[in-house]
């Protein structure tokens, strides 16, 4: 009888100390093959928050003073100058409210926003004075609706949009392009970001996304010298003059693994889209007719992050256009300057990920970028008639620097360049400074690599406790 309860429990004990080892190799060997959809289904919000915004500072070694450019010889040893600025401070709000229709909205403070007050003035017997004491602006940049069929292969979007032509106004976030301040070319001859209230067809489909746009034309009124068109987007009013329509469109392609070809264009009026009174004899049938082209793309595969664009313009009509602006009344809000009648700006930059070769700082999300970019733009590249040509307004520019991401969302930045000029001009070097951050706050919603961990840390605790169990 002992013998037999002695051989029952050492059997038992063994059962035991194998179904043990069993279990725990089960569980050790579910770690590599739980999927995320097995184990946790990442937590779905209707409400998604974000944004972008960077602080910079830089040193420039070239005079501040407005009239370096008239009176180069007489600037050429002035003292540098430094800025601290904040570019962008962006909060994104979207919704999902289901069956297709979702809604984005995104607000701008452009350079610490606008502060003003009222206040008493003690040594000038207590008077109230309203003064403004920061510079900057406040933009609503978006707000739209949409609505979306086939799984997003068709996209209605209405209300206040980005406009897609070029390389910057398409990817405009500070993690996606390695200066401080955006691509000094495109942010020159034309709006960015650029954004305006109107209609766009859009959608992807396998390798392709396309994007249709319908919106009110630029006005020529605040076309100037050094930015071309790039102020005709917005506007002085309360709300944006329409008289005039317009269209853009843009194409993507992503057939091949890592690289992105991207074709825009934009093509509308500007003359009539004024409250001037255009009506006069000498400018009856001028419309200022802008086309607009440009070819964008960026490679990122092998640690190593190629970006290009390309961009050309045409404003019809240049010389009466300027020639109108010059006229208007003092205390109109146009800029009252020559314009040209062709724009360009090309760019490319290149940068390599010297912690891509380090299999744990690539997997923990760390990047370490050295990086070099060379750009040319021309605001005045031809001009009309009796427009003047400011030969400034053309240079080159190069910039070397480097990218640190000790996280996928923020980078630190740090670079030095230099524009050059023609030679009676006086060429513009500086160093800069940065640290930017760009993403959704709450992406771990929908996030599958914070799944995929949530799964493995849920698979593991499963493990232990089936272990101890025993």
């Amino acid at each position: 009888m002992k013998k037999t309860l002695l051989l029952l429990l050492l059997f038992l004990g063994l059962s035991m100390s194998v179904s043990a080892h069993v279990t725990e190799d089960t569980a050790a060997k579910s770690l590599d093959s739980i999927s995320a959809k097995d184990a946790i289904k990442p937590r779905k919000s209707r409400l998604s928050i974000g944004g972008y915004g960077e602080v910079v500072f830089t040193r420039n070694f070239f005079s501040a003073n407005p009239a370096r450019y008239t009176d180069a010889a007489n600037f050429a040893n002035d003292k540098g100058h430094g800025r601290f600025d904040l570019p962008h401070v962006v909060l994104w709000l979207g919704y999902d409210f289901g069956r297709g229709w979702s809604l984005g909205t995104e607000i701008e403070f452009e350079h610490g926003g606008v502060g003003s007050a009222v206040e008493m003035e003690v040594d000038e017997g207590g008077e109230y004075e309203s003064e403004i004491e920061q510079g900057g602006e406040v933009v609503l940049e978006q707000f739209w609706i949409n609505k979306a069929w086939l799984a997003g292969k068709i996209n209605l979007k209405v209300g206040h949009l980005i406009v897609p032509v070029g390389a910057t106004n398409m990817h405009h976030m500070p993690t996606e392009f390695f200066t401080n301040m955006r691509p000094e070319g495109e942010n020159t001859i034309m709006p960015c970001t650029w954004h305006q209230t109107g209609v766009s067809l859009w959608g992807r489909t396998k390798d392709w996304r396309y994007e249709l746009m319908f919106l009110p034309g630029l006005d020529s009124d605040r076309f100037n010298s050094q930015n071309w068109i790039g102020g005709g987007a917005g506007s002085p009013y309360e709300f944006k003059i329409a008289n005039s329509y317009a269209g853009a469109f843009r194409v993507d392609n992503f057939s091949v693994k890592g690289l992105r070809l991207s074709l825009s264009g934009y093509i509308g009026n500007s003359f009539k889209n004024s409250l001037s009174s255009t009506d006069g004899a000498r400018y009856k049938g001028v419309k200022g007719t802008i086309l607009l082209g440009a070819f964008d793309f960026s490679y990122n595969r092998h640690n190593l992050v190629v970006r290009g664009n390309f961009d050309y313009g045409h404003l019809f009509d240049s010389e009466l256009i300027t020639t109108f602006n010059m006229t208007m009344r003092k205390d109109s809000p146009s800029p009252k300057q020559h314009i040209g009648s062709d724009a360009l700006a090309g760019g490319i930059e290149v940068g390599y990920d010297f912690f891509g070769l380090n299999k744990k700082l690539h997997e923990d999300g760390q990047s370490f970028h050295l990086f070099a970019r060379y750009e040319y733009y021309d605001s005045m590249f031809r001009t009309q008639g009796s427009v003047i040509d400011s030969e400034w307004c053309a240079r080159h520019r190069w910039v070397v620097g480097l990218n640190y991401r000790p996280m996928r969302d923020i980078v630190v930045k740090a670079e030095y360049g230099q524009g050059i000029l023609a030679k009676s001009y006086n060429n513009e070097p500086y160093v800069s400074l940065g640290i930017a951050y760009a993403g959704l706050f709450n992406n771990y919603f929908n996030d599958a690599k914070w799944a995929a961990k949530q799964a493995k840390r849920k698979a593991a605790r499963e493990a232990r406790k089936s272990v101890k169990s025993l």
